[in-house]
């Protein structure tokens, strides 16, 4: 072991879990595992699945890549804490905050950033009303799963409520969100810089940037340089910072936002835990910024020595 990895001590990666995202936390945690080991970390695999989490405390610090309810929403965080174990990402406030969309979107309005109108729906919502209100295109989406896990785009008014059922099978609180026709990018924060904006341009056929188009599809084209022009990249980066910053979040995450067609920025949602699989859009950030995916994994680590 080198004198830097040294530094760290006994790592203990954190991911699998038992969210419905387990599948691609899997995927990211063995990348990140590997790319740790490689650089002669003392890093081991633990599964809060199966193990119990208190087994944590013989570790020297942890690496978050749990996605979903479960690991990116407080929980673990909350359990790090008591258990005094330095981790990697944002603390107890922010990841639950950011693991509920419906509170970050309040939260944002309340600080004055752009966000789409929502609403918030039940089974006893009318639905012609939200219609009314949002207009068309709608997307519906649960308030706490991410990989666009349970969202569908209604476009029309017979649609809504099927797709309120659909949602509301993985989540108890589910949002409707009007709808913005443009441009979706995404930002990653590293520290308390931006890195190079990605554009998302799923094929068609998928209507927006869905579960199949992020981990499955082959169609899907990720364009950094994102297409803006430089006063406008800066632009979006600047207000993805508030975004990160707004919700408490800290080390390492990403901000997702569009671009309507009259050229103004609505920041979606924050993820505090991205995915770190082989399709994902940190380490094709963190590319575009210089930075290789052992460099990146090493930064994100170092970050609990401070």
């Amino acid at each position: 072991m080198n004198s830097a990895a040294a530094n760290f001590g006994r790592v203990a990666v954190l991911f699998g879990g038992t969210s419905f995202e387990r599948e691609i936390s899997l995927l990211s945690g063995q990348a990140v595992l590997a790319a740790l080991q490689e650089a002669g970390v003392d890093a081991e695999a633990f599964d809060p699945a199966e193990r119990n989490i208190c087994d944590v405390k013989h570790y020297d610090r942890a690496f978050i890549v749990l996605h979903g309810r479960g690991g990116e929403d407080g929980t673990i965080q909350g359990a790090l804490e008591l258990l005094n174990v330095s981790y990697t990402g944002s603390g107890v406030l922010a990841s639950a905050l950011g693991m509920d969309k419906t509170r970050t979107k309040q939260l944002w309005l309340g600080c004055g950033l752009p966000t789409p109108e929502y609403v918030r729906l039940t089974a006893n919502t009318n639905f012609s009303q939200v219609v009314s209100d949002l207009g068309l295109p709608i997307m519906v989406k649960p308030a706490h799963e991410g990989s666009s896990i349970g969202m569908r785009k209604v476009e029309s008014v017979n649609d809504l409520q099927p797709a309120y059922e659909f949602a509301a099978q993985y989540d108890s609180e589910i949002i409707a969100e009007r709808w913005v026709t443009g441009r979706e990018y995404t930002v990653v924060i590293l520290g308390d810089k931006a890195l190079p904006v990605i554009r998302l341009q799923p094929h068609q056929s998928h209507g927006f940037y869905d579960f199949d188009a992020k981990y499955k599809a082959n169609d899907t084209q990720y364009l950094c340089p994102c297409g803006l022009s430089a006063d406008d990249e800066q632009k979006l980066q600047a207000l993805a910072l508030a975004a990160f910053e707004a919700v408490g979040a800290s080390g390492w995450g990403r901000i997702d936002a569009m671009q309507d067609e009259q050229g103004s920025f609505w920041l979606l949602e924050v993820n505090t835990v991205p995915g770190m699989t082989d399709h994902s859009l940190v380490p094709m950030a963190a590319r575009a910024a210089g930075l290789d995916f052992q460099a990146l994994v090493l930064a994100i680590l170092a970050q609990t020595l401070r």
